[in-house]
Order: C-alpha cells, then sequence, then structure tokens
C-alpha cells in the first residue's frame, strides 16, 4: 500500500465533495451538502482561495482528506480553522487520520498560526479519542450558532 499525503489540487475537487457526502451521511445529515463543484472550485482554487486541503492518496486513489481555513482570534491572532477531516470509512485504522493530523500541524506551525481549532460532534467517540491522542483540549462551554 502506497500512501501520499499531499496539497490538494483543482483536480481533486470532485472527489473530495464526494467525501465530503460521505461526512455528511456518516454524520446523519445526508441533506445538508448543498455546495456545487463549481463553488467548491472556485473558493479553493480561484484567485481568492478561501480554504486550503491536504488529501491522502492510496495507491494514487484519495481516501481522505483535511480541509482548512485561516480564521482570526481577537485574542489570540491567526488560527487554522479544520473545517472537515475525513477518512474513507474502508481505510480507516491505516493511520491516514493521523498522517494528516501531522501535515495540519506542520502547515499551522509553517505559517505561523496560534493553534488549531475544530468542533467534533458530541456522539463521534472515535473521532474524540483521536483527538485526545494529541491532548486536544475540549470546551464544553461555548454553544454553536448559524444563521441562513
Amino acid at each position: 500500500m502506497e500512501i501520499n499525503i499531499r496539497r490538494a489540487e483543482r483536480k481533486d475537487c470532485a472527489r473530495i465533495l464526494e467525501l465530503v457526502v460521505e461526512l455528511a451521511v456518516f454524520e446523519k445529515a445526508p441533506n445538508e451538502v448543498t455546495v456545487t463543484l463549481a463553488h467548491f472550485e472556485e473558493s479553493g482554487f480561484g484567485p481568492n482561495p478561501v480554504w486550503w486541503a491536504f488529501v491522502a492518496e492510496v495507491d494514487g486513489i484519495v481516501q481522505g482528506f483535511a480541509l482548512y481555513y485561516i480564521r482570526y482570534s481577537t485574542w489570540k491572532g491567526q488560527r487554522m480553522y479544520l473545517e472537515d477531516i475525513l477518512v474513507t470509512e474502508k481505510m480507516r485504522g491505516n493511520k491516514l487520520g493521523q498522517l494528516l493530523f501531522d501535515k495540519l500541524v506542520v502547515e499551522a506551525k509553517e505559517r505561523n498560526l496560534h493553534g488549531i481549532v475544530w468542533q467534533v460532534l458530541e456522539w463521534n467517540e472515535p473521532a474524540i479519542s483521536f483527538y485526545k491522542k494529541y491532548n486536544a483540549h475540549f470546551d464544553g462551554e461555548w454553544i454553536n450558532c448559524s444563521i441562513s
């Protein structure tokens, strides 16, 4: 099994979106993915990208990804926000998630960012256990808010 962790390219967008749908199904929200491929590509590879990603290829096929953007904290400064990390169900247990997350840590350091933040669903015990290996801080005090 040949594993390659690399920066995502425009050509990866369709596959990444397939994996986003897989993640939405896992998170019990399959109808919530409404972004179009054109918008997704433009947002990541247009003249003003707002997201970046790494992909995990196994034998030339993208089997996982980690997508992030830069957010600003008035208390901490620029921080990496991990929007999504996913490894296909059939490839879990092969350390792809660890390789992707480790790549994010290196990227955050190289960009001189002041940390990485993300969310995890309270029922996603495998993910919580994974993040605990990185000594992640879990904050149960904040409530998520959004408007459409």
